[in-house]
């Protein structure tokens, strides 16, 4: 058996996130088990980099898996057989072959997101982006989002009841920028928390809309307590875009 990894980005808009669930089919993950193992004629299994929500978005994912089959003899006819048996929404870049112990998950060292916000009502931008009216001070987001540098410990935007061993992670990016009138939110980090990034996003607009100081987000931090803080931006904003690997991982 081989390990290989496939890079690919999907629109989350119609799964409920990318793990498979029991109590449905409408998961990345399952749409590519079930394209992979018909179209490798043998039982195959990918494990993501990582598990995003209900209705988000990657623009740069990795999975792995394990087969019998030689993908790399002629990689370009495999991603075109893939991408022609998957779905509109999901889409295979990339096919490369790694150590038998690689692992898509585990091996990862840093994960990009982007949050995007949309100013105006626009028809085409439903699922791909949170419209969201009203004012909102740049400046003040962005003090809001120097703060988080300044901790570890991010419990207060964490998903309660999860059995993550440890709330700390360490970030490498957190800004707010305008881009052809959208804002976005750029974050990185060696590590996430589930629900992490809307929960920081749904509190740092607070901030934006003058509801909140950065004097009670730094509180709202402190405390370690998801309660204190925002509601979770809404789904359709956020996307997965970029997934860093110890240099030279793919050379093998």
């Amino acid at each position: 058996m081989k390990r290989y990894f496939i890079q690919l980005s999907y629109n989350g808009t119609a799964y409920h996130g990318w793990q498979v669930q029991a109590n449905t089919f409408l998961t990345v993950q399952h749409v590519i088990n079930e394209m992979l193992s018909k179209l490798l004629n043998e039982s195959v299994s990918v494990m993501g980099c990582g598990r995003t929500d209900t209705g988000v978005h990657a623009s740069h994912y990795y999975a792995h898996f394990d087969t019998s089959v030689d993908l790399l003899a002629d990689e370009a006819r495999w991603i075109f057989k893939f991408n022609n048996a998957l779905p509109p929404d999901i889409a295979i870049q990339k096919i490369l072959k790694v150590k038998e112990n690689a692992n898509a998950r585990f091996d990862a060292v840093a994960r990009t997101y982007q949050y995007v916000i949309n100013r105006t009502k626009d028809p085409f931008r439903v699922n791909n982006a949170c419209f969201i009216y009203g004012d909102l001070n740049m400046d003040e987001m962005n003090k809001a989002a120097k703060v988080l540098f300044d901790y570890i410990d991010f419990s207060s935007f964490a998903k309660s009841n999860t059995q993550t061993g440890t709330n700390n992670c360490k970030l490498y990016i957190a800004e707010w920028k305008e881009e052809n009138g959208l804002l976005v939110f750029t974050i990185s980090a060696d590590r996430f928390l589930r629900n992490m990034v809307r929960a920081i996003v749904g509190t740092i607009v607070e901030v934006g809309k003058g509801k909140i100081s950065i004097e009670k987000f730094k509180e709202i931090i402190e405390s370690k307590t998801r309660s204190n803080a925002g509601l979770s931006a809404h789904a359709c904003g956020l996307y997965l875009i970029k997934v860093d690997y110890p240099e030279n991982y793919f050379h093998v």
